[in-house]
Order: C-alpha cells, then sequence, then structure tokens
C-alpha cells in the first residue's frame, strides 16, 4: 500500500491542474461498483443488502426530483458528487497499485468509490484504467461483449430478455472475427501516430482487464453471475473467465453505436406509409398529406443552433432513383432460424421478439440533454453548463465513472464499461464537454435486383452471390430454476450495399431491400476523437474541441464549456448523396444511385465537409433533447415538428438568459423542473381546453374533468409527489384523466380523416405517446426518458388550425371533426368523459413490477437487472443519467 502522505502529496500535484474551482460537479447512478460476489449477491436477494457503493448514488440522484425549488449554489452536491480533480487525503479510502506495477495508482474515495487512477507513464496509466473497469463492471463487459457478437444466450441462458438483446444488435452490425480485427486494422493504419497510440493504449488496457481476472479468480472474488450462469464452481473453482481481447472492443463499440450513434433508416417504412397515403387521397394530394406528418424541415420546430441554415438530406425538386415496394409485398427479412427446445415453442418465440423490441429500449435513442449558457449571460461572468447522456437505467449502470491521469491523458468523467481507455463524456483540466444523440440520417436502404434465385443479386451489372453470416446459438439449464436448452441461430445475407433487411417487389419485380450505413465496418474509427479528447496538450479551446470531435463518426451533438467559451458540434459521417436522391425512401441499388466516391471494399464515401455540420461557437444559449439541430437540417427521427420535449428546455433557459444571472443553481433547477413536466400537459393540453371550452360545458362528468386538468395545468402540470417519499401524486387524478385521454383523443381525431390503413401506418413511423407509463413505443415502461416521440405536434398543429390560428408549417387537411369547431369540441368532449371515467386501474393495469392502479408504480423508474444486484424504485424524472454541473473558474 502506498503511504497516506504520499498519496496526499499526489493528490495535491493532480489538483494543481485543476481549473474548475471546485464547482465541477457529477452523478452516476446506482453506484460506481457493478461487480458483487455470489455471497453479496445471494446476501442482496435475501435481504436487500447492497455492495459498498453499488447504489449509494441512487438516493441523491432521486432526491432533486422534490429537493430542487430551494436548490442554491451550495447545496449542489447534496444531490451531486464533487468531480474535482483528485482526492483529498481525509478521503482515501483505498491505494492500490495493480498487478504490483510501479507505474500506476489507482485511489478510491470514500464516498463514491470512484476509481482515480494516475501513471508515470502511458501504458501504466491504461493498464490501471483497464484493471479499475474489470473491478467495476467485469461481468456487465462480458455480457456485451457476448451481445455484441451474437452469443448471449449460449454465454448466459436462454432467458428471453437474452435473445432479444442479441438479435436487436446482432441484425444490425453482423461482423465476423475478420471484420472486427480489420476496423482494429484499418483505424490504426489511417491516424498515423494517433492510431497507433490508440492501440497501445488499447493493449494496455486490455492487459489491465486480464491481470483483475486472474487476480480475481486466484483470490475468488470474482462476481457471483459467473457462479449463477455455470461458468465457474463456487467450491471448486473450476471452470474459467474468458480473457479479453481488442476485437471484444470493436464488438462492446458496435452495440454502443447502434443504440445511441446511428441516426437514419427507416426508408421502408416511409414508403409504406407513402403508398398508404397516395392510395388514400392520390398521388399529389396523399404526398402532400405524408410530407405534411413527416415534418422534415418544420419551421416550427425548436432548434439547437439559432439564426443559421445547415442544409442536409433535404427534399429533393426531382427525386431520382426511388425504389418503392409495391402495395402489400415488403416483407421483413427473417432473423432467426431452426429454433430448437425452449426457443421453439410460440410463447418463447413471442416472448423473444418483445424482448428484442424492449430489452434494450430504454437506452436506445434517448441519449440527452443538455443546458449550456455563455459568460455573458450568468451571475460569474463564465459559462455554466448542465448536461449529460440519458443512457438508461440498469443495475450495473452501462457507464462508469473514473479520473484518468497520465502522459497525454487528464480527464475525470463517464465512460462505457469495456470502453473506458478514456474518459468519453466529462471533463479536462479546464473545460467539460457532453453529447446528445442526433439522430440525422447516417443510413440508407437501396432496392437491389436480384437475379439466379433469392440469394444473388445485381451488382453493377454482375449477378453477384450474397455472403451469408451466420450466428448458431444452443444452451442448457445452468441456473437451479431449470431453464429448459434450446437452440437457434441467426441468419444475414449481406450485399456490398449492406446487410439484407426486406424483401419486396418493385414493379413486378423481385427485390432485398439492403440497409447501408456510414460507420458500419466502422465502429473502432471513432477512437482518435476520444484520444483528443482527454489530451491537455490538444484540447485547449472551443476551435480544439471541435476539431476533436470531427473525428467522431457516430451521430452526436456534442457540447463545450471552459470558462471563457461554450461551443457546440453536430458529429458523424455524413454521406454525401447522388444529385436527386432522396434519403427518405429507398433507391436503386445502381451506380448512379450510390454515395458519391462510395468504396464497397471499405465502406467509405466523401462526406459532407465539417463547415456543413451544424456548429457554433458562444452562442448566447445552447439547449438539446434529442431534437432538431438546425434550419434545414434533416434529421431521420419522425416528430420534430412544434411541440417537442426539447421546447421545455428552451422556453425556461431562454426566460433565464433574458432576465441574467444565471447561475449553476438556477440552470439545475431549469433542468430539473423540465424534467418532471408533462410535455402534452404544459404545451398541448391549453389549446384542448380552448376548443372545449369554446362553449360552456354543461355536461357534469366533463365539466369536472375539464376542472381537475385546469387547476393541474395552473399548478404547473407536473408529475410530483405531494410529498417525498409519499409514492403517490399531486393533482393524481388529473394526471390519469389525461393519461387515459390522449390515446383517445389522438385516434379520434386523426383515424377518421386518415382511414384506419393510413392511420396505422403512420403509427408504425411515429408512435402516438410516449408517456412515463407507457409500455409501447421506443423506450418502454419504467425508463424515464419520455416524450421524445409522440403526436403531439400534430395534435398542437390540428387544434390551433381548427381554431382559426395561425400555424406555420401546417398539416395538409384538418383532422379534428373535420375541421369543424363545434363538432372538434364534441369529439374532445366524448373523449374526455370516457377517459375521465376509467379506473385507475384500466389507465395503469399492472406489470412484473406494479400491482394495477398504482400510478405513482406505473410510472417508476427501475434499475434494470443486467447482472445479480437489485435496486428499489425511484420516482420518475425525464433527465440525464450521467449529468454534469460546470462552471469554471479561469483557464490555462
Amino acid at each position: 500500500m502506498t503511504p497516506v502522505s504520499q498519496v496526499a502529496a499526489a493528490a495535491e500535484v493532480t489538483a494543481a491542474n485543476d481549473y474548475c474551482g471546485n464547482q465541477c460537479s457529477d452523478i452516476l447512478p446506482p453506484g460506481q461498483n457493478g461487480n458483487a460476489t455470489l455471497a453479496q449477491i445471494l446476501l442482496n436477494q435475501a435481504f436487500g443488502t447492497q455492495p459498498d457503493h453499488a447504489g449509494d448514488q441512487l438516493g441523491p440522484y432521486a432526491n432533486l426530483a422534490k429537493g430542487y425549488p430551494t436548490l442554491t449554489n451550495a447545496t449542489i452536491n447534496t444531490f451531486f458528487n464533487d468531480a474535482s480533480f483528485g482526492v483529498p487525503s481525509d478521503q482515501v479510502a483505498s491505494t492500490v497499485k495493480p498487478a504490483g506495477r510501479g507505474d500506476v495508482t489507482i485511489v478510491r474515495d470514500k464516498k463514491t468509490g470512484v476509481p482515480h487512477i494516475t501513471g508515470t507513464t502511458r501504458y501504466g496509466t491504461e493498464f490501471g484504467a483497464g484493471y479499475a473497469a474489470a473491478e467495476d463492471r467485469l461481468w456487465l463487459m462480458d455480457v456485451f461483449r457476448h451481445v455484441g457478437r451474437g452469443q448471449l444466450t449460449p454465454f448466459a441462458g436462454g432467458d428471453p430478455s437474452n435473445q432479444g438483446l442479441e438479435q436487436e444488435f446482432w441484425r444490425h452490425a453482423p461482423y465476423t472475427e475478420a471484420d472486427l480485427q480489420a476496423q482494429i486494422d484499418n483505424a490504426v493504419a489511417t491516424n498515423g501516430e494517433r492510431g497507433r497510440q490508440a492501440l497501445a493504449d488499447v493493449n494496455a488496457y486490455i492487459d489491465g482487464i486480464n491481470a483483475y481476472i486472474d487476480a480475481s479468480d486466484s483470490g475468488r472474488y470474482f462476481p457471483g453471475e459467473y457462479v449463477l450462469t455455470g461458468h465457474k464452481d463456487s467450491v471448486t473453482n473450476a471452470g474459467t473467465i474468458e480473457r479479453f481481447k481488442p476485437t471484444d472492443l470493436v464488438a462492446l463499440a458496435s452495440v454502443i453505436g447502434a443504440l445511441f450513434g446511428s441516426g437514419g433508416g427507416g426508408e421502408v417504412n416511409n414508403a409504406i406509409s407513402l403508398l398508404e397515403a397516395q392510395e388514400k387521397y392520390g398521388v399529389a394530394e396523399g404526398t402532400k398529406v405524408w410530407e405534411s406528418f413527416r415534418e422534415r424541415n418544420d419551421p416550427e420546430a425548436v432548434v439547437t443552433v439559432h439564426d443559421k441554415s445547415f442544409p442536409y438530406a433535404s427534399k429533393p425538386d426531382d427525386p431520382q432513383g426511388e425504389a418503392l415496394p409495391d402495395a402489400g409485398s415488403v416483407a421483413e427479412e427473417q432473423l432467426v432460424h431452426d429454433r430448437t427446445g425452449s426457443a421453439a415453442g410460440s410463447a418463447a418465440a413471442t416472448a423473444s421478439t418483445t424482448a428484442t423490441k424492449t430489452a434494450m429500449s430504454s437506452a436506445r435513442r434517448g441519449m440527452s440533454n443538455a443546458l449550456v449558457v455563455s459568460g455573458e449571460h450568468t451571475a460569474s461572468g463564465h459559462p455554466v453548463a448542465v448536461f449529460g447522456p440519458q443512457t438508461g437505467y440498469f443495475a450495473p449502470q452501462l457507464l462508469m465513472l473514473q479520473e484518468i491521469q497520465g502522459p497525454g491523458l487528464s480527464a475525470r468523467g463517464a465512460s462505457f464499461a469495456g470502453l473506458s481507455m478514456y474518459v468519453e463524456l466529462g471533463r479536462g483540466q479546464d473545460y467539460s464537454w457532453s453529447a446528445t444523440t442526433s439522430g440525422q440520417d447516417i443510413i440508407d436502404t437501396y432496392a437491389v435486383e436480384l437475379c439466379q434465385d433469392d440469394y444473388h443479386y445485381l451488382y453493377r451489372g454482375t449477378c453477384t452471390a450474397m455472403e451469408k453470416v451466420e450466428q448458431k446459438n444452443a444452451w442448457k439449464p445452468t441456473t437451479a430454476d431449470g431453464t429448459a436448452a434450446g437452440s437457434y441461430t441467426m441468419r444475414v445475407w449481406r450485399t456490398e450495399y449492406g446487410p439484407v433487411s426486406h424483401r419486396a417487389t418493385v414493379d413486378g419485380k423481385k427485390v432485398a431491400y439492403t440497409t447501408l450505413r456510414s460507420s458500419f465496418l466502422h465502429e473502432a474509427d471513432s477512437i482518435i476523437g476520444f484520444q483528443m479528447l482527454n489530451d491537455p496538450d490538444y484540447v485547449k479551446g472551443p476551435q480544439d474541441f471541435q476539431n476533436a470531435v470531427q473525428h467522431i463518426n457516430y451521430t452526436f451533438n456534442w457540447f463545450y464549456a471552459d470558462s471563457e467559451h461554450t461551443a457546440y458540434y453536430n458529429s458523424g459521417d455524413n454521406p454525401v448523396r447522388a444529385t436527386g436522391v432522396d434519403a427518405e425512401f429507398p433507391v436503386w441499388a445502381r451506380p448512379a444511385y450510390e454515395w458519391r466516391n462510395w468504396n464497397p471494399t471499405t465502406n467509405t464515401a466523401q462526406y459532407t465537409p465539417a463547415s456543413a455540420h451544424p456548429n457554433s461557437i458562444d452562442q448566447d444559449y445552447y439547449i438539446s433533447w434529442n431534437n432538431k439541430q438546425a434550419k434545414d437540417y434533416t434529421t431521420a427521427p419522425w416528430g420534430d415538428g412544434s411541440v417537442h420535449r426539447g421546447n421545455l428546455l428552451e422556453d425556461r433557459v431562454k426566460k433565464l438568459v433574458d432576465a441574467g444571472g444565471v447561475t449553476r443553481a438556477s440552470l439545475v433547477k431549469a433542468m430539473a423542473d423540465a424534467g418532471l413536466a408533462d410535455l402534452r400537459a404544459e404545451d398541448v393540453l391549453p389549446d384542448l381546453l380552448k376548443v372545449v371550452n369554446s362553449t360552456p360545458v354543461t355536461d357534469s362528468t366533463a365539466a369536472a374533468a375539464v376542472s381537475r386538468l385546469q387547476t393541474w395545468l395552473t399548478a404547473g402540470a407536473k408529475r410530483t409527489e405531494t410529498s417525498a417519499g409519499s409514492k403517490r401524486y399531486a393533482d393524481a387524478d388529473a394526471i390519469r384523466i389525461l393519461d387515459a385521454w390522449w390515446p383517445l383523443l389522438v385516434k379520434a381525431e386523426f383515424e377518421p380523416g386518415l382511414g384506419s390503413d393510413l392511420y396505422t401506418a403512420m403509427t408504425d413511423n411515429l408512435p402516438i405517446d410516449e408517456s412515463p407509463s407507457a409500455a409501447h413505443g421506443p423506450t418502454g415502461s419504467h425508463a424515464g426518458s419520455s416524450f421524445q416521440y409522440g403526436w403531439w405536434s400534430y395534435v398542437d398543429k390540428d387544434i390551433r388550425a381548427v381554431l382559426g390560428e395561425s400555424v406555420q408549417g401546417p398539416l395538409a387537411q384538418k383532422y379534428c371533426g373535420g375541421g369543424s369547431l363545434s363538432a372538434c369540441r364534441d369529439l374532445l368532449i366524448s373523449t374526455l368523459k370516457e377517459a375521465a371515467g376509467k379506473t385507475a386501474a384500466q389507465v395503469y393495469p399492472g406489470d412484473e413490477q406494479c400491482s394495477a392502479g398504482d400510478q405513482w408504480c406505473a410510472d417508476s423508474i427501475v434499475q434494470r437487472e443486467l447482472g445479480g444486484i437489485k435496486h428499489g424504485k425511484i420516482s420518475w424524472q425525464n433527465r440525464p443519467t450521467y449529468q454534469q454541473v460546470v462552471e469554471f473558474t479561469s483557464h490555462r
């Protein structure tokens, strides 16, 4: 052990490089420790006891929901951790020199157990980062390297959720081992000295992981999940924990990229809904109706970059090469084959399909948010930022905290487990950065013409065989519950234009639709950008930050703050499409419609220049909650219209900026307040009530419902407990009524005009609702993230049009009551009465977590178990999972 005096001296040296002035804070629930021995797991399951630091950040995180109204700068660290560099000598909990090395020390603090890694050599520093990662997340890292390879069920058993995980991700990244290695070789070969350094860092990091595996195995303190899944014997210690290798990290990166950084796709569903609209209204009017719902460049959409246009993926005047399917001909390509045993039955198959859609969907596409204010509008004159990723709630968490200090490395923050050779979201010596998912379109769908049979296609005039890639999975009972044995094969057919996703006919001709993603075969490339962000000699200001994140090929919004400047940049390899190609729909797989300068061997192409990506330095303020980046920048997700959850931040931050004197506390309050707001109530309900109240409401049931909703609106339309820990909402009846009313009113408002087929097709593009208790849509239930996807913009525009108010970018037609105010009012009152009559048990039917009718529980956040440790539920908040609060006081 290192003497405490030496540790204190090291902490003081490190702190000298800290320019935050004790004004950097962060939080990451449930806790830093994601490993538990078998004994700790059994104690947790029997008595609820928690291993040290497994759940100690969950309470402070949860308490902000009731504590934020009285927050001050002085009390921020009641709800966050001090994120200063180093560890004060009286706060040192442990000091370890991993594997007895003399060139690296891991110090953990008493409060959180976060590792502070200090190395005197680059190799030793990265070795320590790998060792610390394995100490905190070995089981999770092992799970996700198997997820990335499509091998989770043989590793962790045949549970439907395991099947769902591997199916969800392997479909999008069906890589062979050769593919994984080639991505490492390419990243090194194309990035010069930084590429060589990245490979050296990866190898050192893996050496550290493997050193911990060896130590924990010989000491018998490895994660208990290895025993529970049959990989180790608790008595004899027989069995092995497979050592890590570099290609494991590429498999891990492919999962994270699929979750958060791959915007686009969906062209086949777009085509189906367009054809339905044209069938309903005719080609010209149907196209107009479809475009009005697509809202690809809505003038009322909230944007991150103010007053500047960045055209991308715009609608061409004369579309070329479209390959729209024949009506009714589309079939999704089958992924799973040869089911046997427990996987063969319909119940298991259905459960697996459901798990595929929801197992990780609480993280998928929900990465957010950011509030950044320039120093011109703050009390101190220094920029203030409150930002972080919304990566879902898991036990253990997908992210982990660390501080890393060594040659060419100086940062503290969060990284995805198994990819923590660098801090991915956090702070440097005098700057901080974070990200939200941006979702711009880097995925296109091509229609390849089939020849000879269903597994050959025309590639530049030559009949070419598709490549068959398979993953065969089998499992047997490994636990006391006796889960039955089974097996299945996942099969993907790959073409030069990407994996096959659907089959169809186009003008009677058989085609396969393929999905081409610019980051496919390039999962490792982004490592260079993260390396730069961690290098204090590289990032010295906002331009350096923007240059660094330009090396990240995934689709993210990046935010920056130091003591003088703020900045923003939208990353991703945006392909330059052929003239006339509409990114919204499938196009023919022919040279005329390929990406410019596309090389199918390397999957590289011409990309839009950095200046064409939305970017900014020192704007008055920035907000992002997965909303539109800038005017004319077309994002892939539907729903960037007049009402978006980004408005909840925009309204609050703009108000603060207009008043001036913004502080860390006031910006946290704005975030927390938005995180408890019901978007439908705040931004749509007032206009709905205008229609309802356009004539006095005489029906007693409807009048009582209107009164409750109005009272809730007046109180702020929040979903908050009556008191901390009460597990009961204030305004519970109003919340129940709106939760019941929304799906009823949307269906009654739009289905009659659209017709059932088109209405259904449109809901396949964009679900109508994403309330906190919703068990449908992209996020599933108990996931925190809410109000990202829904029909609130459509309702808002339609209701305002019926009221005769000005609407920019209106829907092509008026739908509520056929455009008649009185008929619309009758429709709303009728559905409101129906909603008011629904019991809590009908609105909140219960699930494996909650009893029917338990409204608070239905909304509550659950830390989804990815290991053996369980945590209690917390009250709903719509906020980042990992979050920073920063205000630097000086600069190098």
